[in-house]
């Protein structure tokens, strides 16, 4: 059974940005946590370090 966590920074509220994330062993599942059928990308932890880093720059 996958175990979904949110993110610590997710807004609150209904209309937040909500973002979940599971242990995939070596990876990481990324998803939406208002749409949690809707699907989720997994990326290796490394890409995921990355994107993190990109997306704290551009902030």
């Amino acid at each position: 059974m996958t175990v979904w966590r949110k993110s610590s920074y997710s807004e609150s509220g209904a209309g937040g940005s909500c973002v979940e994330l599971a242990d995939a062993g070596g990876a990481v599942g990324v998803r939406d946590s208002r749409n949690p059928k809707g699907g989720h990308h997994v990326l290796v932890r490394d890409d995921l370090r990355r994107l993190i880093e990109v997306i704290r720059r551009d902030a």
